[in-house]
């Protein structure tokens, strides 16, 4: 043999070799050396969309006068509740308003008098609701198209949902809203209704999907920003294990799990379900209370193959 073939064969021998003694060194013959241990345990998990979205009113209305003229009296504050029919201010037409004003000059008797004959003209709340903006006071002059009161039936939160996401959402699903000035509040709520139209804001499609609290608090204003995170999916007393516990071999998976007789760890096939960031439900292959082996560095997850798999835990936008 020729010293170019020798080489050839020598080669790939010793790098075989010397991976053979790092492997050794590194684990000798446990596989689960250097890994640390954890117990599958039975616990609850679900699938979230989480986004963000604006404290709105559902039915926002304005409360325009009928006539030109001038505010006499404002009976609401921002924040009241009122009931339909209620009336909500007074207010003078133009000519109302400059007889008024005229008679003022000619005495008590004479303003009693234009006043009883010529009556206020009231705004009445057309629908049960609270006032959220009060835009005017008594003496301020008027027109048809000035916005006296604004009325909300109700605060709610108009999130925006990505189209890729969009899918996973119905109405009715469960959600949570925190909002960005009370961090440590979190509203438990539903998902009311999803727009049938699309927007594009900042070249990304969404559709606006209402969220409705099931007690709006007192700390809502609209226009607040909110966080929703909208539970698609939710089991509970599942099987679960660290994600980064999982061996994948051409599409199957595996766990390294403490052999009874031996305390040593061999390799058990196992059927994943749902998923999210750091534990991953078992279907079959395990019992509450195995022990499974996994590194601490999620950066050394033990795998021999990239095969792809529709049930290998991974994060996409928006999603938990």
């Amino acid at each position: 043999m020729n010293t170019s073939k020798l080489k050839f064969v020598i080669v790939p021998l010793l790098a075989i070799i010397v991976s053979l003694i790092v492997v050794f060194f590194r684990y000798g013959d446990d596989p689960a050396k250097g890994l640390v241990e954890a117990k599958a345990f039975l616990g609850s998990i679900e699938q979230i969309v989480s986004t963000v979205g604006t404290v709105s009113p559902q039915n926002r209305l304005e409360i325009k006068p009928p006539i030109n003229g001038r505010i006499e009296k404002i009976l609401v504050r921002e924040g009241m509740n009122v009931k339909i029919g209620d009336i909500l201010a007074f207010m003078s037409s133009t000519d109302r308003a400059t007889l008024v004003d005229a008679a003022r000059l000619k005495g008590d008797d004479e303003l009693r008098y234009w006043q009883n004959a010529y009556k206020e003209t009231p705004l009445i709340a057309p629908i049960d609701g609270v006032i959220i903006v009060r835009n005017v006071e008594p003496g301020q002059t008027i027109t048809t198209n000035d916005a006296v009161l604004v009325i909300s039936d109700r605060l709610i939160v108009q999130a925006d949902v990505d189209e890729t996401d969009i899918g996973d959402v119905a109405v009715g699903q469960k959600t949570v809203i925190g909002l960005d000035a009370y961090p440590n509040i979190s509203v438990d709520s539903t998902v009311d209704h999803i727009s049938y139209e699309s927007q594009i804001i900042n070249n990304v499609t969404i559709y606006k999907v209402d969220i409705l609290p099931e007690t709006v608090p007192d700390i809502f204003r609209s226009g607040m920003s909110a966080n929703v995170k909208i539970i698609v999916k939710k089991k509970d007393d599942v099987l679960l294990i660290p994600t980064n516990a999982l061996i994948n071999e051409n599409g199957f998976f595996f766990v390294l799990t403490r052999k009874t007789a031996t305390g040593s760890a061999e390799k058990t096939p196992v059927v994943t379900g749902m998923s999210k960031q750091k534990h991953v439900e078992i279907i079959s292959g395990l019992e509450e209370g195995a022990v499974v082996f996994f590194p601490e560095d999620e950066d050394i997850i033990i795998k021999k193959s990239e095969g792809t798999n529709p049930l290998m835990p991974s994060r996409s936008r928006g999603k938990k």
